[in-house]
């Protein structure tokens, strides 16, 4: 679904942002936005990290 939207619609989505939150929001969105997936990105490599050694705890 969203390797279909290409350069005009990554504008489109930008420019509909900045009507809806305002150029003064859209920072720390953005900000909030990546601390989030920050977030979501360390803890799903700490479960496949944990599963992981509960593998190689199960062949041992």
């Amino acid at each position: 679904m969203l390797q279909n939207i290409g350069i005009p619609g990554l504008i489109l989505i930008l420019v509909i942002a900045l009507i809806i939150f305002g150029p003064s929001k859209l920072p720390e969105i953005g900000r909030a936005f990546g601390s989030t997936l920050r977030e979501f990105k360390n803890s799903t490599k700490d479960l496949m990290s944990s599963e992981e050694k509960e593998e190689k705890k199960e062949i041992k």
